[in-house]
């Protein structure tokens, strides 16, 4: 046991936290947005898992990563539109359509991997950190917060943009206003429909872009069913934020370090059986639920279609 408790070990452990946190961390970012708007985005799972494998060709044909996120993000985009177009526009039920989506990822992500790779996974090369002058050299916190690939360093950017948006503009006032009071906000000449529309295809995008990192950082390759429900952990995180941007990243760094955990437990042969070790990760936001669930704030239009007009 002593091993864990190396300078060494803790800096690994840190590291690969973050790594295994930040597709979460896009993921739940959308979400937030989505959920602020009136909208519970249940085709999540989807959305990340597309991205994923749209991501990944996008990387293995091109070998830019960067390529690869903006594919991810893209794909991610299209398939959010389906959410607009039957829940946002036609006011369908949203748990009904978002699952429709999940199924339809799953099987033709499937699909389209066995069509064009067979049983064989190519990889993708290694993605270089860069590591922050002065305060990469910080022992053990250097190494693992400060020396990171350069999409990490983006998403907390990210982070403070959409958390700044939340609190000190117009948009992030009429975002929250659908969420909260859509009647009100269609009342002074701001489309619900269309903030919530935009809010929507925002958190398509993100998931987009959390699932090709996960392909493309995180696993190094596709294979099938790849996100394995981390778009519905992005959705608890979502709620348990309370709306603000930052919360997702503290739900995503308790992920990571639950799947770095497990992770260190397996190379140290600890005599834990595998399917717990496993479960860690998942067990860690359950338990996080129950102790904080009372605590969560949702819009009160939240999963209610708005037609203009309607009682």
């Amino acid at each position: 046991m002593s091993e864990l408790l190396t300078p060494t070990f803790l800096t690994a452990f840190v590291a690969s936290g973050i790594l295994a946190g930040i597709p979460l961390l896009f993921a739940a970012l959308g979400e937030t947005i989505a959920e602020q708007s009136g909208v519970l985005n249940v085709g999540l799972e989807g959305m990340v898992l597309s991205g994923a494998f749209a991501g990944f060709l996008g990387t293995l044909a091109t070998g830019d990563i960067w390529v690869g996120l903006l594919l991810g993000g893209l794909v991610g985009l299209i398939v959010s539109g389906f959410m607009v177009v039957f829940c946002v526009r036609l006011g369908l039920d949203q748990i009904v359509v978002g699952i429709s989506i999940v199924l339809t990822a799953e099987g033709a992500t499937s699909l389209l991997h066995g069509a064009m790779f067979g049983k064989s996974y190519p990889r993708l090369d290694a993605i270089p950190e860069l590591k922050i002058p002065f305060l990469g050299d910080i022992p053990i916190l250097g190494g693992s917060l400060f020396t990171q690939p350069a999409p990490v360093y983006a998403a907390l950017v990210l982070v403070a943009i959409v958390g700044w948006i939340f609190r000190r503009t117009s948009a992030g006032l009429s975002l929250r206003a659908a969420g909260e009071r859509p009647d009100s906000l269609d009342a002074a000449g701001v489309s619900v429909v269309t903030v919530r529309t935009i809010a929507e295809l925002t958190c398509g995008a993100l998931a987009g872009i959390g699932g090709a990192y996960m392909a493309i950082v995180g696993a190094g390759t596709f294979v099938p069913f790849l996100t394995n429900g981390m778009g519905f952990i992005a959705i608890v995180i979502a709620m348990l934020g309370r709306g603000r941007a930052w919360g997702p990243v503290l739900g995503a760094l308790l992920f990571g370090m639950s799947m770095s955990l497990s992770t260190a437990l397996q190379l140290f042969g600890i005599a834990i059986p595998v399917d717990v070790v496993q479960m860690l990760p998942f067990v860690s936001v359950m338990v996080v639920l129950v102790l904080f669930t009372r605590q969560s704030r949702l819009p009160a239009a939240l999963g209610l279609p708005y037609l203009r007009g309607a009682r």
